[in-house]
């Protein structure tokens, strides 16, 4: 059994159930929480996503399958006229 540091709600978890850095949400207030320990089981508020930095990991993933795909090895031009 844990406690919602937000609201004090009793969370039943099984602490073979879980890992230590695991993310869950409080059934009571939806709160995101990061497990911090196992023995016992004691949870503390997720460190908050920052939506600029999805952003950029969006974007860096774009960008890595846009370069994977500028390769030219089966069309090649010939410029010898």
């Amino acid at each position: 059994m844990a406690t919602c540091p937000e609201c004090d709600f009793d969370i039943e978890i099984d602490e073979f159930d879980v890992d230590k850095g695991d993310l869950l949400s409080c059934p009571e207030c939806g709160s995101n929480l990061e497990v911090t320990s196992l023995a016992p089981v004691e949870l503390d508020l997720a460190p908050e996503e920052d939506d600029d930095e999805e952003e950029e990991e969006e974007e860096e993933e774009e960008e890595d399958e846009l370069d994977e795909g500028d390769g030219d090895d089966d069309e090649t031009e010939d410029w010898d006229e």
